[in-house]
């Protein structure tokens, strides 16, 4: 692929090639940083036949100062700053792009400094120096004569900025005098606030979740080849692209097509691969070349408002990932060792963040927020504290920045003070005892005070969470989320794969009961492998039993893995999102056919099944009953349930903490769904986050719940809760509270209950 043609430049001007091995002859000098910057402007203004060519670099404050030129007034340099929304420079910052004017003088952003004599230049071209998304500084050209530079100056003058980046990084990095008010990365303590989606609290290094390659070399020392390397690159992008486009044949695919042919249109696009040859062919490398649109990318990203562009841009970005990750020869994240690391992302997949799982993480920091992101079961499985919803941590922190996460509070602590380290050791201390306190309990049965026995179970999906059982100290898996395979696959699972993960799970239980969950897919729950449209309310809309009974042939599948997987043991099946008591019927219904087809052929099913449903909306809530003598369990998820309850989405930031979950009304429609429960013969449970927590723990039990399922984390807490707990003395006071109009239910609960708030 060779560059389209270009306008005649202006005589004397230099060919990209020869200015990037100019460059790079000028960068292997043994000079001072001073006498680089220095060299790279009177480079650059021979180059471009330019009047004026200037480096700007931000400084603590924010401000930008000019720190290097050619053609204004040499007295200006270290004495002219500009703040990051002045002048022509302060728009390039605000911009994050670059900025070709004809007329500056006249131009509205246009701000005059004498001491640079710098108001007869007509012409100006500005672009970003990026590094990680923020801008760090600009690298102008300027001309007394009015002219338009073409496209292939804005080029060359951001492959030239995307080295200055890298230069003043390492020299920062080595601790050169020059840059001693240079604000080339965050050095301040910072303190961020999120939302907690994990507990927990971790303390170590920053690394940033970049699944990328950075180039081992800017400049290409044989074009030719480097050519082949990206063409033969970009080849295998589009195969993988294309392959995802041929798998849209599954019964999963059918509305995501159109999404899916956006991104393959993007990694065909002849505009991106054309500035990636372009950028080649001046003299960069390979993943100099791609590294250099990722940039450009990420900064767009950081100032889009407009979703779907956001939605494009996050696609490109992707696609640069992968692209220098095939250069590199991957084809997937390294699975490096990053022990002791905090993981920060904007967002991640369950299967990226599974590709760490034995990296020896301690936490993980999100941008995205969303309290059912796949990542944030995945983290709870592993133990990892979990921060979401923080905005823009990418560009605030570094790789290497030590960091403090408290999955407690929210709190984030970036660079932070000795004082407060030391704060937080102790705390780590505090709970390193508190979690040997649990383990002497673990084999002990949650049984309070006046011999009530509440049943503990945890919530699995993974197979790390089965091993987990044993030192979990629950006594079987009370919800078993069958999704994941499907989710951390680039294919779907077939029906032996299905079948061998079921049975291990069964295996590693061994007679303790297992509860599994019936695909719960749609709404935010998307495959990797496709792209559902969007709805305007997915938890609302197609998700769940529905999608499941839509789909019958995926849906039948994985019922009868299930049974197969059961051979001749107990098999527990449970229907999510049930609504309405056909609904259930229908995939009853199902589930049995594929016993039928077990017995039909040969196969040896369950010997017994017990089906159940969870009660996560109000009007299954209301008509269980008519189920009497169809289903043998129910079990209540508290997450769906109450932001049904409430009209909340639990993901909006402006309602997530409007409704707590002690909340009278809601409390008493627990108690009331508890007790037609046990009217009706049918157990009821409670399955969800809420019951990880010890004094929601409490509540339950006082509810009349007696088997409650929680992460693993949450059994320890909720049995030492349960053991200190007598119901028999303290249920009459708690009735009582729940029958007044209290003023502030949940701190008289807590009081009753003997926890501070």
């Amino acid at each position: 692929m060779s560059p389209p043609d270009r306008t005649p430049r202006p005589a004397g001007a230099v060919a990209p090639r020869i200015l990037m091995t100019r460059l790079r002859s000028l960068m292997a000098e043994g000079r001072s940083l001073e006498g680089r910057l220095a060299g790279v402007v009177s480079l650059v203004a021979r180059s471009f036949v330019a009047d004026v060519c200037s480096i700007y670099l931000r400084m603590e404050n924010g401000d930008f100062e000019l720190v290097a030129t050619e053609g204004l007034k040499p007295e200006a340099i270290k004495r002219t700053r500009l703040a990051r929304d002045e002048g022509l420079i302060g728009l390039v910052v605000r911009e994050a792009r670059p900025q070709n004017i004809q007329d500056a003088p006249h131009h509205p952003r246009f701000s005059y400094r004498p001491e640079t004599g710098e108001d007869p230049y007509t012409s100006f071209l500005g672009v970003p120096i990026l590094r990680f998304g923020r801008v760090i500084g600009v690298l102008a050209v300027q001309n007394i004569v009015s002219r338009v530079y073409d496209e292939e100056d804005v080029e060359t003058l951001q492959t030239i900025a995307m080295v200055m980046a890298e230069v003043v990084t390492t020299e920062s990095q080595s601790g050169a005098e020059e840059l001693a008010d240079v604000a080339v990365r965050p050095n301040r303590p910072l303190e961020l606030v999120g939302r907690s989606l994990s507990e927990g609290l971790a303390m170590g290094s920053v690394h940033l979740h970049d699944p990328v390659v950075a180039p081992a070399q800017f400049f290409a020392s044989d074009i030719s080849s480097e050519e082949k390397r990206l063409r033969k690159a970009l080849e295998q992008l589009r195969s993988y692209v294309d392959a995802m486009m041929v798998q849209q044949v599954s019964p999963l695919a059918g509305e995501s097509r159109d999404i899916l042919e956006t991104y393959r249109l993007l990694a065909h696009d002849p505009s991106w691969a054309g500035r990636l040859f372009d950028a080649v062919s001046s003299g960069l490398s390979a993943e100099a070349a791609v590294d250099r649109a990722r940039r450009e990318h990420r900064a767009r990203l950081q100032n889009a408002t407009d979703s779907y562009l956001r939605d494009r841009l996050h696609d490109l970005e992707d696609l640069d990932n992968r692209l220098l990750r095939l250069l590199a020869g991957q084809t997937g994240i390294a699975n490096t060792d990053h022990d002791g690391a905090i993981l920060v992302a904007r967002r991640l997949g369950p299967a990226d963040l599974l590709e760490y799982r034995n990296a020896g993480l301690r936490a993980l920091i999100l941008e995205d927020e969303s309290t059912t992101s796949h990542a944030v079961i995945v983290a709870r499985a592993l133990g990892l504290p979990l921060i979401g919803g923080v905005e823009r941590i990418m560009t605030v922190v570094e790789t290497g920045d030590q960091a403090i996460v408290d999955g407690d509070t929210g709190h984030i602590h970036i660079r932070p003070e000795a004082d407060l380290v030391a704060v937080y050791r102790d705390r780590l201390a505090s709970r390193s005892q508190r979690l040997a306190e649990f383990a002497a309990i673990r084999d002990l049965p949650a049984v309070t005070e006046d011999g009530v026995k509440v049943e503990l179970m945890m919530n699995a999906g993974l197979g790390i969470d089965v091993d987990n059982l044993d030192a979990s100290g629950a006594e079987g898996i009370g919800l078993f989320r069958t999704e994941f395979q499907f989710l951390v696959s680039e294919t779907l699972p077939s029906l032996t794969e299905q079948e061998e993960f079921y049975k291990r799970a069964m295996d590693t239980a061994g007679n303790r009961p297992v509860l599994f969950r019936t695909l719960d897919l749609g709404g935010d729950k998307i495959l990797r492998n496709t792209r559902q449209n969007r709805e305007e309310n997915p938890a609302l809309g197609w998700r769940s039993l529905r999608f499941a009974l839509d789909k019958p042939g995926l849906f039948r599948r994985q019922l009868r893995a299930l049974c197969r997987a059961a051979a001749g043991r107990p098999l527990s099946v449970m229907f999510p999102l049930v609504t309405t008591p056909e609904e259930f019927r229908r995939a009853k219904a199902l589930l049995f056919k594929e016993m039928d087809w077990c017995t039909k052929n040969g196969r040896e099913g369950p010997s017994e099944v017990s089906v159940g449903a969870m009660i996560e909306t109000p009007a299954f809530a209301m008509s269980f009953h008519e189920l009497k003598g169809e289903i043998n369990f129910l079990s209540i998820g508290t997450n769906d349930l109450h932001q049904y309850f409430f009209a909340a989405d639990r993901d909006n930031r402006f309602l997530s903490d409007r409704y707590p979950i002690i909340n009278k009304t809601f409390l008493l429609f627990l108690k009331d769904i508890c007790e037609r429960g046990t009217d009706c013969g049918v157990p009821v449970s409670i399955c969800g986050e809420a019951a990880g927590n010890p004094v929601m723990a409490e509540i339950f039990a006082l509810l009349g719940f007696r088997r409650l399922s929680m992460p693993a984390s949450g059994v320890g807490p909720v049995k030492r809760a349960i053991r200190n707990l007598n119901i028999s003395a303290t249920l009459d006071s708690f009735n009582a509270l729940l029958e007044e109009n209290s003023s502030d239910l949940q701190k008289d609960l807590l009081s009753l209950l003997k926890h501070s708030a």
